[in-house]
């Protein structure tokens, strides 16, 4: 069969076995019903007068109180007319003028975490023109900056020891809000909900209580589910922040489809709000559909996505992206499993965006650099580098530290695989620099791999548009047959067929 897979800023043919299996979000297996455009006020409105756990917004406010709204970046949650972001602020700020708030007390913060800081143009396909025009020009629109001092605050440490800085702003305010969408994630299973402030609202010092390899390199991490070290951390940091500010943050997250679509929206406390939520969304993200393990993964890279342009050609960023699709696609592959992915790996790395990672991928083809996790002690050095922090201040650049992590990630393809092909490099020696193998076509990668790694008749699996569309985490249609279920529980099962851990 011929398929078309991302490559660059088109596609490349690839000529595969008749025999090969094609998954594609959404579509091999429908999404949940989505809400109709014309019910989501009903659901907004429903879901923030009885919330979850806490006081609904108009008992929680009155005249005098602070607000602060926490926004996601625009990453992930869509940037339609009806897309969460936007209808969840507008029922949102109903209720709390309805309570008496004023709105001179009302802050929206961009919660960019480590990502580029948000410009003007980010902010009106975020908020969408009337908001951003009723916002934006009174300064009530800013971006969070994690190296502003004077509007950082040191919480101290969680009881597990590790550090937690918070943004002075949310931390100062009578009502933080969180909005945020309930959507597959590589790191911790899904965003939104505590994920959302442990990330977002703070710096690099406590990210790297998390992103870093003594986290994501545990057998507990791979493949992606809520149960791993990491997202107790995100839960342990954004609680953390909850008891020194002396109140829960209000939550407001949207399940969403492959569109970006609501599913479902949950409002209230996010602790006993989450695993509601997540129930709902396992039906969307953890699809159980894979009859057998698969041998060869095949999917293309296009240039631009995720993080933005460059995010597909230069060689530390493409092996990140490389490792979310292993983290999610685990419990679908075999032992020996090979991936062959197209890219440009041109050279291009983006340095108005990724200042560093030349650098750091430099340093990596020393002889003193075997594997990924090598690097690991230039972490300091990279989050701490004043030239690159002021990019990433002024200038709109990623953090050094974001970069830095997505090292940490990269390791994990190589981790879990026998191989790794990339297919169309026109510049190859960036990919061979990463430990990868190169090969013009996937014709030859596959011939190629048949030879060294996966025997002449392999399961095979195309991934068309796996970069393009919302991701799903990839699971065996029997559930005993997944080494690890989507909360982190690796099962026994004894010989009647029932889960010894539930006998």
């Amino acid at each position: 069969m011929r398929l078309e897979f991302e490559y660059g800023h088109g596609t490349m043919e690839a000529q595969l076995p008749d025999s090969t299996d094609i998954f594609i979000p959404g579509e091999t297996v429908k999404d949940p019903d989505y809400i109709p455009e014309d019910k989501l006020e009903e659901a907004y409105l429903n879901s923030l007068a009885d919330p979850i756990g806490m006081p609904r917004l108009s008992e929680l406010a009155h005249k005098g109180t602070t607000v602060t709204i926490i926004v996601p970046d625009r990453v992930k949650g869509g940037e339609q007319p009806t897309s969460h972001r936007k209808l969840s602020i507008k029922y949102i700020l109903n209720e709390l003028y309805n309570a008496g708030v004023d709105k001179k007390d009302i802050l929206f913060i961009i919660s960019n975490g480590l990502h580029p800081r948000s410009t003007e143009t980010d902010a009106k396909a975020i908020f969408g023109p009337e908001l951003f025009n009723e916002f934006w020009h009174t300064g009530q629109i800013i971006s969070h900056d994690s190296e502003d001092q004077e509007h950082m605050i040191d919480l101290g440490v969680t009881r597990r020891g590790d550090p937690v800085f918070m943004n002075k702003y949310v931390f100062d305010s009578d009502l933080p809000i969180l909005i945020g969408h309930v959507q597959g994630n590589p790191y911790g299973g899904y965003s939104g909900g505590y994920k959302h402030s442990a990330t977002g609202i703070t710096n690099w010092r406590s990210i790297a209580s998390h992103h870093v390899p003594a986290v994501m390199h545990r057998p507990d991490f791979t493949p992606v589910n809520g149960g791993s070290l990491m997202r107790n951390k995100f839960d342990e940091i954004s609680m953390h922040m909850e008891e020194k500010m002396g109140h829960p943050f209000f939550c407001c997250d949207a399940v969403l489809d492959t569109n970006s679509r609501q599913i479902a929206i949950y409002s209230g406390y996010a602790k006993e709000m989450m695993p509601l939520s997540w129930k709902v969304a396992d039906k969307r993200t953890y699809v159980h559909w894979a009859e057998k393990k698969y041998d060869v993964l095949v999917f293309g890279m296009p240039q631009k996505f995720h993080y933005g342009d460059g995010m597909g050609t230069n060689p530390i960023m493409m092996m990140q992206a490389l490792s979310a699709q292993v983290l999610r696609f685990k419990r679908i592959m075999s032992d020996h499993c090979v991936i062959i992915c197209s890219s440009l790996c041109n050279g291009f790395f983006h340095d108005e965006r990724w200042p560093y990672l030349k650098e750091m991928y430099d340093l990596f083809q020393h002889d003193y650099m075997n594997t990924l996790p090598d690097i690991n002690r230039y972490g300091e050095y990279f989050a701490t580098n004043q030239e690159y922090i002021r990019k990433y201040r002024f200038t709109n650049e990623l953090h050094p530290f974001h970069g830095f992590s997505m090292i940490s990630c990269g390791h994990i393809a190589e981790m879990n695989t026998s191989a790794i092909y990339i297919v169309g490099a026109q510049e190859p020696g960036y990919a061979r620099g990463m430990g990868l193998k190169t090969r013009a076509t996937f014709e030859e990668a596959l011939e190629d791999a048949k030879k060294k790694f996966v025997g002449d008749n392999p399961n095979i699996l195309a991934l068309p548009l796996t970069f393009k569309k919302a991701s799903v985490h990839l699971c065996m249609k029997n559930p005993k047959d997944d080494c690890m279920d989507e909360y982190g529980h690796c099962h026994v099962w004894d010989e009647q067929g029932r889960r010894k851990d539930l006998v």
